[in-house]
């Protein structure tokens, strides 16, 4: 099958690079089956060129967007748009498949709408970096494979249908698929008719290949994951602030089987946010409410680890922070599945299906493509914003706030930015007084009295009448809004 490839970029800043990239392609054995058309605007004859024409008809008719983004932005329409933000956005509006290939490291040099551009690509795909012509190459090769395998072009085996290199069945721990037998059984899902001998329930569940156990037969059931894969390492980390700065409140690592990972990972977050107490009227025992619901954190945890690239030599970063949870995962959505996307019903698409049918049998997933909208209303229902779903460069991202009052809250509701400050220091702290208002607004006492009456209004509680033991506590949306 012929593909159509269009090279974009500011020409003069990456000439060179784009020559290499059409020569590279078209002279490699395996991509020059596949790629016979490779498009350079220079090709085009002097006297056939309407700029805004072709590139954007070239675009329109590519099967894949490949660009090179450096530091210079080009030159710009009466729009204020260069070529190459055309190109990039009309491939984005006519569904190209897109390859963002990205010099250097950070934007210290770069002018300032190209890093515009830059930040806005990183939140639709992967951009990958590179240094030289050497390292584009590589990008572009790994790049234009991956591509032909996710359309069925090159048959390979998927990740977690893959022998296990070096592995045998000597390293499958059995007391593992015991426990798993009786706990999908338990949650109702599993009723085995045949042998429960472990080899021939790795059969089952399409564990073996050629006598061997798969990747995902190790990564569930392994005696000693950690021996084949260096990579599957969730990094669990605790800020008590609302960046990601030193010190850092606490950090654990934790790698072996997927489902105690995933456990971990859950009470490490559980065990940084709010409990309250919750009340004995209906029990004998005090139900432990968390901020955040159990099940939302459970869902984000789930979903990184189950449907994480493993080819990546990423791994899961699970963060806590004063006002959020970020949960970090390397690799991008299945293809055709996009962040707003995932805000309403859709088919279930997973990355690593034999890793996602155990879990769905322990209940740690489910089938229906719900576990997303499950998350939104679980929030929406304990009166939290929805979370956010982004990809960031090389890793999708799943943002649950922990709190209602996000930076777009504070806006609407019309905070002053020493209101906004304070706000942010009681997240952080958890509560603030009036001269410690003072002090960290550089702002007098009556101008202190005067926000914090407005901010009692809209975002804080005030605890006590009169003293110096007044102070100020962040107030609930149902406090507010009384929803």
């Amino acid at each position: 099958m012929a593909n159509r490839l269009f090279i974009s970029s500011v020409q003069k800043e990456f000439s060179e690079e784009r020559r290499a990239v059409k020569a590279f392609i078209l002279g490699d054995p395996l991509l020059s089956r596949f790629f016979t058309e490779v498009f350079l605007f220079e090709d085009t004859p002097a006297s056939d060129r309407q700029p805004d024409n072709i590139y954007l008809e070239k675009v329109g008719k590519c099967d894949i967007y490949l660009a090179l983004f450096g530091n210079e932005y080009g030159w710009k329409n009466p729009d204020g748009k260069s070529p190459t933000e055309l190109e990039f956005d009309h491939a984005t509006n006519t569904s190209r498949e897109r390859l963002i290939f990205v010099k250097g490291e950070d934007d210290k040099a770069r002018d300032a709408e190209m890093a515009k551009l830059i930040r806005k690509a990183g939140t639709q795909l992967t951009r990958r970096r590179f240094a030289d012509t050497p390292a584009l190459l590589r990008e572009v090769y790994a790049s234009l494979v991956d591509y032909l395998e996710r359309n069925g072009m090159l048959q390979t085996l998927p990740f977690d249908d893959s022998p296990c290199p070096g592995a045998t069945l000597k390293d499958i721990d059995n007391a593992a698929i015991e426990d798993f037998i009786e706990t999908a059984e338990s949650k109702g899902r599993l009723t085995l008719k045949g042998s429960r001998a472990p080899k021939a329930v790795l059969q089952n569940f399409k564990l073996i290949r050629n006598d061997k156990p798969t990747n995902a037969a190790i990564l569930l059931f392994g005696k000693d994951p950690r021996r084949f894969f260096n990579n599957i390492q969730v990094h669990c980390l605790h800020f008590f602030g609302t960046e990601k700065r030193k010190p850092i409140a606490s950090q654990q690592p934790y790698e072996g089987r997927i489902f105690a990972v995933i456990d971990q990972a859950v009470e490490f977050v559980l065990g940084k946010i709010d409990s309250p107490v919750g009340t004995r009227a209906k029990s004998t025992q005090a139900p432990a409410d968390f901020e955040v619901p159990r099940s939302v954190i459970t869902e984000a945890v789930v979903n990184a680890v189950a449907h994480r690239d493993y080819r990546s030599n990423g791994f899961v970063q699970v963060i806590v922070y004063a006002d959020r949870i970020e949960v970090w995962n390397p690799g991008e959505l299945p293809h055709g599945l996009t962040p707003e996307k995932l805000r309403s019903p859709h088919p279930p698409m997973p990355r690593n299906p034999l890793l996602a049918e155990p879990l769905y049998r322990v209940k740690f997933v489910e089938k229906a493509g719900t576990g997303t909208t499950d998350m939104i209303s679980d929030c929406q229902a304990a009166g939290l914003p929805e979370p956010t779903f982004e990809q960031n460069g090389a890793h999708f991202v799943t943002t649950i706030w922990r709190d209602w009052l996000t930076d777009a809250v504070m806006d609407k509701i019309g905070l002053n930015e020493r209101q906004k400050k304070a706000v942010t220091f009681v997240k952080t702290i958890g509560k603030i007084s009036n001269p410690e208002y003072q002090k960290l607004t550089a702002c007098t006492k009556k101008t202190a009295t005067r926000d914090l009456t407005g901010l009692k209004e809209r975002a804080l509680r005030q605890v006590g009448i009169r003293g110096p033991g007044v102070h100020y506590v962040l107030r609930s949306k149902k406090d507010i809004m009384g929803t």
